[in-house]
């Protein structure tokens, strides 16, 4: 039985005659500031580990800190909040959200830091899988992937503002303004998604138990296992992508902030695409894209010197990779649909697995001794595994 957007009780009215778009784009906001500060640590890099007195992979741990915050805090928040309506959800974690970031603020050393980012990390994936749902249940079923592609647009247009505005404020007032600016975007979420996102009550008979059972289905675990290689693939380059284009392709690093917005370009691009095409095949929308990914990463790992040049694979890879991310949500709630908080929120712990696990081969890389842009092509051979798993374990039940 496929999963229908609308996995509340039906409404009174039908979706077209809810005030949709207001609700939505609150709940995008959300992802706005999510997006913000999961990303623009990446191009303030070399301020922090310089600030926090620590070398470039360490920067690295620090990254995938915040990662495996997601991966651990997104099943356990979303299935402890399954008989929660999703607005209250959305709400309570947008609010944690903004205490992690009050604690990295103040945080006074690496390993205090550490520890308030894995905090800010962990509301990140219930979030997003409460407002996916809200989200498509106010748009009804037969645009859900496009629904959520707009809420996950969030994240995609934090690249191409709140990541280049923070990127800037880090650069030239400290890196750690931007807890204070990503802190003011939840703050904001807060506000927003009070006064303009309306109940979405959970389904009845939703508990802690039912949302669980998502974790028998193997069709689940293949989909996460297929994202998580796949897409760890970006993270590989994303995590270093400032100290590559400065320090080998030569980009003056004033250049970062564009860097990251041009980034952004992409993202925005490939998510919209991405659930345009997830309502058409889902599957089909996840295979192209790693396979676009794996090129693009394999071409900027040669083309790296040249930082004009190597903007072009950046570009591609940036729009695949956002993506494949509403082409997975719809995978793994269609293979739980009993469970779809859960199911919803397993996206995100295996983006930001594929996030820890792309900081991870990327510190290795440079640590065994090679060039900066070499990480690239280790991300471009994981994206290709990835593909390859797809074809093997997400083949069609019914060609």
């Amino acid at each position: 039985m496929p999963y229908t957007a609308d996995d509340a009780p039906a409404p009174t009215t039908s979706p077209r005659n809810r005030p949709m778009l207001p609700g939505i784009l609150a709940l995008a906001l959300g992802g706005f500031a999510i997006g913000t500060t999961e990303f623009a640590i990446m191009g303030l890099l070399p301020e922090a580990v310089a600030e926090l007195d620590v070398d470039l992979p360490a920067g690295g741990i620090l990254i995938s800190a915040y990662a495996l915050g997601v991966v651990v805090g997104a099943p356990l928040l979303a299935a402890g909040m399954a008989r929660i309506d999703r607005r209250t959800s959305a709400l309570w974690l947008m609010a944690l959200f903004v205490v992690g970031h009050a604690a990295s603020l103040l945080a006074p050393d690496f390993n205090t830091m550490l520890i308030a980012r894995f905090l800010s990390g962990l509301p990140h994936g219930a979030y997003f899988s409460a407002a996916a749902l809200a989200a498509a249940h106010l748009a009804g079923p037969a645009r859900r992937g496009q629904a959520i592609a707009w809420v996950m647009s969030g994240l995609s247009v934090a690249n191409l503002i709140g990541v280049p505005l923070a990127t800037w404020l880090g650069q030239t007032s400290g890196w750690r303004w931007m807890f204070i600016l990503t802190g003011l975007f939840g703050a904001a979420t807060l506000l927003a998604v009070a006064l303009l996102v309306p109940r979405v009550p959970a389904p009845q008979g939703a508990s802690v138990r039912s949302e669980l059972t998502a974790l028998k289905s193997p069709t689940l675990w293949r989909a996460i296992l297929v994202g998580t290689i796949g897409f760890a693939g970006m993270f590989a380059l994303y995590t270093y992508i400032a100290p590559v284009f400065t320090e080998v392709g030569g980009m003056p690093p004033r250049l970062v902030p564009l860097l990251m917005g041009l980034y952004g370009v992409g993202m925005v691009v490939g998510t919209l695409v991405g659930g345009a095409l997830s309502d058409r095949s889902a599957r089909r929308t996840l295979q192209w894209m790693l396979g676009i990914v794996a090129v693009s990463l394999a071409c900027f790992s040669l083309t790296a010197q040249w930082w004009m040049v190597s903007l072009i694979p950046l570009l591609g890879a940036a729009a695949a990779a956002s993506a494949l991310v509403p082409s997975l949500q719809v995978l793994l709630v269609d293979a739980a649909p009993q469970a779809p908080q859960l199911s919803g929120a397993l996206n995100h712990s295996a983006l930001n697995l594929a996030n820890a696990m792309g900081a991870w081969v990327g510190a290795a890389v440079i640590q065994g001794g090679f060039a900066l842009q070499v990480p690239a092509g280790a991300g471009a051979a994981l994206a290709g595994v990835g593909l390859v798993l797809s074809l093997i374990l997400l083949r069609p039940r019914h060609p």
